[in-house]
């Protein structure tokens, strides 16, 4: 009888541990992109020739009620910022226009869960990974070569 408690404590554990990893378990429909720096090399398309190593973290609260997303940087004295002319779906669709004097962040879009790419410059560029990879970076646990996304 121990056995089989066990077992189902285990596979909670286990379905617990693969829905946090993935990011869809999250605060208050937040979504953050967990970037990347490539050093000892440079980036040839979106693969790293030296050291993957965790970058910034940039987290997005979309409010469908307000039609507006929130963002920031995990950490960072950087200001945060909100874009209010924005079409909200869920946290992980929606669209915004820029305004003027808003501080630069990663995207202004998020489509399927992941930030669209700006081809305006408008935006910062970016090397993202899934979140148990950049966990596994931020522990210091050396990675030589590696792809972002």
């Amino acid at each position: 009888m121990l056995f089989k408690w066990l077992g189902v404590v285990l596979a909670v554990l286990v379905v617990a541990t693969a829905l946090w990893a993935s990011d869809k378990i999250t605060y208050e429909g937040e979504r953050t992109i967990h970037t990347v720096r490539c050093e000892q090399g440079v980036w040839e398309g979106r693969r790293c020739t030296g050291r993957l190593v965790a970058g910034d973290r940039y987290r997005f609260r979309a409010s469908k009620s307000r039609q507006e997303v929130l963002y920031w940087v995990v950490g960072s004295a950087s200001p945060s910022g909100k874009y209010t002319n924005c079409t909200v779906r869920d946290r992980g669709n929606w669209k915004c226009e820029e305004a003027a004097g808003q501080p630069p962040t990663v995207t202004r879009e998020m489509v399927n869960d992941r930030p669209a790419r700006d081809g305006s410059g408008t935006t910062l560029p970016f090397h993202a990974v899934p979140k148990w990879q950049w966990w596994i970076l931020d522990a210091g646990i050396p990675v030589l070569r590696g792809a972002a996304y």
